[in-house]
């Protein structure tokens, strides 16, 4: 009876939250963590093989927080997917999935419906989010290619989101 409990409260405070959220645009918002090292992202892929933040400096990375029951990760996806292919050939820029309270096995199947290319890892204890002090999914932040979080977007981005932010980085001399 308490864990039923537990359950449904947390159930509806994320019901609550992902109400409360745009859910068809993204929205640029503050982090303690814009302009520090990003924290590690690491671990077995879904699709396997390893997966690790670190190694892909030199690029941008999209480091998105999602999951296969949440609306606006489905409504983001295609844009995710856009921007992957847009970047795929200078390899200036990749997308990094971070499951959020998902079972791999839901959110390998959603990235398999969608054409997702990146590489996505689980993150069962919850501990990348707290990391990068995610509420809900979507969020997504941008590592520039020295490692420092450049920019924190809540909610669905659009490509058109995520090539401002590349480009305001750039110019900041990221």
């Amino acid at each position: 009876m308490t864990a039923a409990l537990a359950v449904a409260v947390v159930v509806g405070a994320l019901v609550a939250v992902l109400a409360t959220r745009p859910s068809a645009s993204s929205t640029t918002t503050a982090s303690p963590l814009l302009g520090k090292p990003a924290p590690e992202v690491s671990g077995p892929a879904l699709t396997g093989g390893p997966v690790d933040l670190s190694s892909l400096r030199g690029r941008f990375v999209v480091v998105n927080f999602f999951a296969s029951w949440c609306p606006p990760c489905q409504v983001e996806e295609p844009e995710l997917v856009q921007f992957a292919f847009q970047h795929r050939a200078a390899d200036d820029a990749r997308v990094l999935g971070v499951v959020f309270a998902d079972s791999s096995a839901s959110a390998a199947r959603f990235l398999a419906s969608t054409g997702a290319v990146w590489a996505s890892v689980a993150d069962p204890g919850g501990q990348v989010a707290l990391a990068y002090g995610v509420r809900g999914p979507p969020e997504t932040f941008v590592v520039a290619p020295d490692g420092r979080v450049v920019a924190r977007l809540l909610g669905a981005v659009k490509a058109t989101d995520l090539e401002q932010v590349l480009s305001r980085a750039r110019a900041e001399g990221a």
